[in-house]
Order: structure tokens, then sequence, then C-alpha cells
């Protein structure tokens, strides 16, 4: 998938590409046609870094119903002949899973096309599970005829079949349809569904690494080897060491960790650091100053796993390093120094904005540390990142960020984060907007009485507002 183009965040496209609760509000009050036009350019070319953990269905289902849009550009696009051209569940996903929250709140229109494209479409798997969810058993019961000629009657489509049955997401519709009175289609689902059972039996029975009995140098070897292919096999092959290698295997491994083949100094690294061994600290520093770039990733993260004083208190020499395990030294303060450490993190706060920008995978820790060291003097800081990350998981760590260290967050962003896409994100707002804006009073009982909404944020707006979503 290609790296999608997000616009400024001051424009209505930028705010809706990010899923933030500003996009809907300004999209409400634009004219139709340009909301819509946003709407439709972030449902049709997914604005996500991430699509596959990052919300925004609900988010832009939700301004469908509000805008009382039209799905005639959704529609083209899913039976566009690119559908046949480019397969990806990316290309398709969005538009399908926003469709399927459409359905749920009553839109036929969706349903139908959800219909149709289970029947015809590239990513039938994925609309097929939205109806699974959504569909009533007659409507289920008439897709799966077309969903079976997608597989020849032939060994191969056979065990295509039976793939499909195994990977499934929502079983529902295979259920309903091994129970259905067409004997031919009956069979050949209860059939998949066995093939299926006994394919994930033999995949969790068949051996996938190195077990105790090998040899350190064994393990060292198959790292190796996994490097070579462009595996990271020295995590797995770290864990095996823990159980093939004894105090006597120490001066080997430590010699692999300061001089190995790249697999073997990796795993050496990550096994000395798990164990905490007393040179593991010393073996990290050299290896980020002579190991190859693999191997100072290894190390690095190797260092971020300890938990002892020691590395602590290494991390406070360490932060100030214009290098990889300077970075790695300021995230390790965040998550674990004391209150002494607060202007190291806020220096590796502000130093990761500047070199790298507001969507720094550096970030995350550091904003989490920000907001659990108290530090106030960062909020505007923290406002810059909310404002201009495309992740809308930064945006919602964030937003916790700021809900710690920020005076002005219930009568600022908290209002607008009721309405972002993220529902980690609104249910801290529902903890902390102000309710003397008339907006937080609606939307709290809107929320309150939507179906679609996560427990979580309902459980939030209650806690504010009472059982009987009357305003306290």
């Amino acid at each position: 998938m290609f790296e999608p183009v997000i616009a400024p965040s001051g424009t209505l496209l930028g705010l809706l590409q990010r899923g933030r609760g500003d996009g809907t509000l300004h999209a409400l009050t634009a004219p139709r046609a340009e909301a819509l036009a946003a709407l439709n350019h972030c449902v049709l070319r997914d604005p996500r870094h991430d699509w596959q953990v990052e919300n925004r269905s609900l988010y832009y289902a939700r301004l469908y119903l509000d805008l009382s849009g039209e799905l005639d550009e959704i529609e083209a696009h899913l039976f566009d002949v690119e559908d046949v051209l480019d397969t990806e569940e990316s290309r398709t996903g969005l538009a399908l899973a926003v469709l399927g929250h459409l359905a749920s709140y009553g839109r036929r229109d969706a349903l139908e096309l959800l219909r149709r494209y289970a029947a015809s479409g590239a990513n039938w798997a994925w609309a097929l599970d939205e109806l699974a969810l959504r569909d009533d058993d007659t409507g289920l019961r008439a897709l799966a005829a077309p969903v079976l000629a997608r597989f020849p009657a032939d060994p191969e489509g056979e065990a295509e079949l039976a793939a499909a049955v195994r990977d499934a997401f929502e079983p529902r519709p295979w259920r309903l349809w091994a129970e259905d009175p067409r004997e031919s289609i009956a069979t050949r689902v209860r059939a998949a569904q066995e093939a299926g059972c006994f394919d994930r039996w033999q995949r969790q029975m068949r051996p996938t690494g190195p077990r105790p009995g090998w040899s350190v140098q064994a393990v060292f070897e198959w790292a190796q080897q996994g490097m070579e292919r462009g595996a990271a096999l020295h995590v797995p092959a770290a864990r095996c060491l823990m159980a093939v290698a004894g105090p006597e295997d120490r001066p080997e491994i430590v010699a692999a960790a300061e001089d190995g083949t790249d697999g073997a100094r990796c795993t050496a690294l990550r096994y000395l650091a798990d164990s905490n061994d007393p040179d593991a600290l010393d073996l990290i520093e050299a290896a980020v100053v002579t190991g190859t770039s693999a191997v100072v990733d290894a190390a690095v993260d190797a260092f971020e796993r300890m938990r002892s004083v020691a590395a602590v208190d290494r991390a406070r020499g360490w932060a100030r390093r214009p290098d990889p395990l300077g970075a790695a030294a300021g995230r390790m303060l965040a998550c674990r120094g004391g209150a002494e450490d607060k202007d190291l993190v806020l220096a590796a706060l502000r130093e990761a904005v500047r070199g790298e920008g507001p969507d720094a995978p550096t970030l995350w820790t550091l904003v989490d540390g920000t907001g659990r060291l108290g530090i106030a003097c960062a909020a505007p800081v923290l406002r810059h990142i909310y404002r201009e990350t495309a992740s809308s998981h930064l945006r919602c760590r964030t937003a916790r960020a700021l809900a710690a260290t920020d005076p002005s967050f219930p009568a600022g962003f908290a209002v607008e984060c009721l309405w972002d896409c993220e529902e980690t994100t609104r249910e801290i707002a529902a903890r902390h907007a102000e309710t003397g804006d008339t907006r937080v009073v609606e939307r709290l009982r809107r929320l309150a009485a939507d179906p679609a909404e996560e427990a979580e944020v309902q459980t939030a707006v209650r806690s504010r507002i009472g059982p009987d979503t009357s305003a306290g």
C-alpha cells in the first residue's frame, strides 16, 4: 500500500483524514457538497498510515448519516475495473467497513451494496464478514451459491475453499451454509470445515525452530540463517538460549555479543539483556558504535526491555547522545524514570519533534512518559503533536498526556475529542470535557444512546451525565 498523502491540518480534508473531532464539526457547518467531497476522498483513498489498527470507519459512517450522504461514489469505487486489477484489501476495506456501520444504522442501500459486492467483488471475504454481523439468515443464504462458485470443484479449488473457511473472521455464514437444505452446498462447506480444522492441527504440530537439546552454537547458526533470508529470528533464538544455555556457556555468548555474526550478535545481546547480565549494558553500548544497522536496532531494542536500576542510571548518562542509543535512553526514562528526569524527557520530546516531525515513532513512548511524569511545560509541544500528527493512535496518547498536563484541555481539545475516530480518545474526552459547553452535553447524550458506541465510552459518559442520560 502506498503511503497516503495527508492534507494540511488546517483544511477540512486534512482534519477528516486525521479522524479529528474538529473534522466532523467543520464538515457539519461547511457547504454540504464540499463536505461530502472531502468525506468521499477519505473513504475511497484510505488516509491511515496503519490501516490495520487505526479506526476511521465508524467516524466516517456517522458523518455520512449526519450529512445524509449518498453512496454513489462508494458504489463506483467498489465495482470499478480496478477491483479486478488491484485485489489488495486496503483498496476497498475502509469503504466496506463504512458500509457495514451504515447497514447497522439501518441504511438499506449500504446493506444491498455489501450483498452485491460479496457476490462479485474481489474483496468478497471482507464484505461477507460485515454482512455476518448485520444481515439476516435469508440474505446470507442467498450468497452461498455465488461465493462457492468462486472455488472450482477440483482438489485445488477445494483446498482454497477450506482455507477460506478456516481463515474467516466471522464464521456465521459458513455455519449457516453447512446446514443449507441444498445438499450440494452443505456437503462442500462441511468438508471444507473439516479440512480447515485438520490443517490448523497440522500447523500447530509442525516444529518451526530449535528446541531444548540444541547447542548454543546451533542456535546462533539458526539465527544467522534466518537473517540471511531476511527473517529476524534473534528474538525467538534468544528465548531458545534461555532453555539450552547454562552458566558454562556464558563466555561463548559474551564473545558472540562482542564480534559474532549479525544473527549471533543480535541473539546474544537480547539474551544477555533479558538475563540482566552485568556486562550487558557495556556490550550494548559497544554494539551501537561498531555494529551493522541490524545489530544497532537489536541492541537498542534489548536495552529498552531492561528493567534494572542500573539500566535507568545508564539511560541518564546516555540520554543526550545524538544516536539511536540516546533516543532509546530518552524513551526508557519516559517509561521508568522519576521526577528528576523530567528535563531529559522533555528535551527528548522536543528533539524528536524538531528532528523527525509529529509522526515520529519515538513520540509514542515519549508522549506517554510526558503525561506520566506530569511535565506541564510540555503542553505546547503536545498541542502541536495533537494538531499535526496523522496517526489517530498517537493523537489518543497525546490527548491523555494533555489531560494530565494542560489545564486548558477540558475546555479545549477535550471538546472536539468527543467526535474523534478513536474510541479511547472519545472515552478520555467523556471523562474530562467541560460540560458548560452545550455541545458537550448534547454529544454525551448522543453517545450514550448510540448502540454502535463502545461500552467503555458509554461507561465514561454515564459517569458524567448519569444512566438516564440527563445532564448532571
